[in-house]
């Protein structure tokens, strides 16, 4: 037993679903990602533009250091120009002013000598691995540039090589920036702008939180009201409220309660009419089944005859409850074009077997062909043919009949079976159509009560209704009424292959 218990267990957790993050929280996901990567993109772009440009400016000032030498050592901005290397050095270390974050330093041969007077952020003569790389890296004829990790940071520097005529001694100017000051504003920057790009994530998400709770309120509605249906309530809607899609699936969704609230009603309506309408040839059965003298024969034949009848009757009312039920299928007709004159004189022919002394006429339509399943339209037409005949007097003159009837909307075409009978109050003409309704006048009459829904189900199989127009004491007109789409009304054009046979 607690194996089993165990089991059960097992598959119930198994069977019940994982509980997932909510719609709501999912597209709250994706908006912030969407939002933090576009962010990010621009960011990081913005930061790269403004560090190249830092970059840029930093070895244009660099650069720029090498004609201010050229001049001094022209003579261009001192009345004489200098006659030694040194004098060059000391001449621009005087003149040519570093920025607040260049370091400034001259060599002769190959040592440091020479520093501006004015205070500056980095010393390069303190490092020594500096030192040698710029010895290292120098060049007698051309101007050196590069970046350097030192302990004094990154430096970004020039090594500029001056020679004087007559001078045998070497000198270098050299210039560096410390990249790590000159790109603090922009580092600064950046990491302001990551702080508002979350603010605005932040803000984003609450706003859009708040937004889609408000949007997504009636799909939580829809899933309350969907789970608080049950077949014995569906009479309840979910109110809809404007205009957009989520109103429009409000709608499609009481529309759907609507007709499943129909099918629910109908269900149990054919429930309880079945239960009815069988309880009576049951009944009948039992009753005499519970006289019966059996050491009498006749009554034996007699009460054998009568259950076969009473069970004819149900075998007959359950299998027009299967036809009803198979009439929703989309195999139910099977469309053919079918020549409507051949077709209603053939269903005349077989009504006149019905009451072989009555008077019956056919009106037939000549040259109209029309797409429909003529077996389908034979049994709904006979009905209505085998209805006019039970229900009228025996000298009632009944015509079948069919015609093509043009509107605006295109041409339909009407079959027709009319009778010169009691006619129907304007009062039951719709009670007749329901499954097992009958007027009072017949109760006692053979039949389920199932005929007339039968025919409608078949007119609508065929996109089609069924008309009624009768007045009592003058008789009654049942048309079958379907549109002439996809037909062709010429006699010259060929009928379905097969042979020219009849399908009905």
């Amino acid at each position: 037993m607690s194996r089993y218990r165990t089991s059960r267990r097992r598959s119930d957790a198994a069977e019940r679903p994982r509980r997932t993050l909510s719609v709501r929280s999912r597209i709250l996901a994706a908006i912030l990602a969407a939002t933090a990567i576009g962010l990010a993109a621009a960011g990081v772009a913005s930061y790269l533009v403004q560090r190249e440009r830092v970059l840029s400016a930093v070895d244009d000032e660099l650069m720029h250091t090498v004609p201010e030498l050229r001049a001094i050592a022209a003579g261009k901005t001192s009345a004489e120009a200098p006659t030694t290397v040194e004098g060059v050095l000391r001449v621009a270390m005087q003149q040519i002013i570093p920025d607040a974050n260049e370091g400034v330093l001259g060599f002769i041969d190959d040592a440091p000598a020479l520093v501006p007077a004015v205070s500056m952020p980095f010393h390069m003569e303190k490092d020594s691995a500096f030192m040698k790389r710029i010895v290292a890296e120098a060049d007698a004829t051309h101007v050196v540039r590069g970046t350097a990790r030192s302990a004094l940071g990154t430096l970004r520097y020039v090594i500029v090589p001056v020679r004087v005529a007559g001078d045998s001694k070497a000198g270098l100017y050299v210039a560096a920036y410390d990249l790590d000051a000159r790109l603090g504003s922009v580092a600064q920057s950046f990491q302001t702008y990551i702080l508002v790009a979350l603010a605005a994530l932040v803000l984003v998400g609450a706003v859009f939180w708040f937004v889609a709770g408000r949007l997504l309120a009636p799909i939580r509605l829809l899933r309350e009201a969907a789970a608080a249906k049950t077949g014995a309530d569906l009479s309840d809607r979910i109110v809809v409220n404007g205009h957009d899609d989520i109103s429009e699936l409000t709608r499609t969704i009481n529309g759907m309660f609507d007709r499943l609230e129909s099918a629910f009603t109908g269900q149990r309506r054919l429930i309880d009419d079945v239960g009815h309408e069988l309880k009576t040839p049951l009944t009948i059965i039992r009753g005499h089944l519970e006289l019966l003298d059996t050491r009498n024969v006749d009554e034996l034949n007699v009460t054998r005859a009568l259950a076969i009848d009473e069970l004819d009757r149900m075998s007959t009312l359950v299998s027009e409850i299967s036809l009803l039920a198979e009439s929703r299928a989309p195999h139910f007709v099977d469309l053919a074009l079918v020549d409507m004159g051949e077709l209603t004189e053939a269903v005349s022919a077989k009504a006149v077997a019905l009451d072989p002394e009555r008077d019956w006429r056919t009106v037939a339509p000549t040259g109209t062909r029309a797409s429909v399943d003529a077996r389908r339209i034979t049994q709904a037409w006979l009905q209505l043919a085998g209805n006019a005949a039970k229900y009228s007097s025996p000298s009632a003159q009944i015509t079948i009949g069919g015609a093509v009837v043009p509107s605006r909307t295109g041409d339909w075409l009407h079959l027709s079976v009319t009778d010169v009978g009691p006619g129907i109050p304007q009062e039951a003409q719709e009670r007749i159509f329901e499954r097992f309704g009958r007027l009072e006048s017949s109760r006692g009459a053979e039949g389920s009560g199932l005929g007339l829904s039968i025919v409608s189900a078949i007119a609508e199989a065929h996109d089609g209704t069924v008309l009624l127009s009768s007045a009592v004491g003058e008789g009654s007109t049942f048309t079958i009424r379907i549109p002439l789409r996809d037909t062709v009304r010429s006699a010259d054009e060929p009928l379905e292959a097969g042979g020219g046979e009849h399908p009905w």
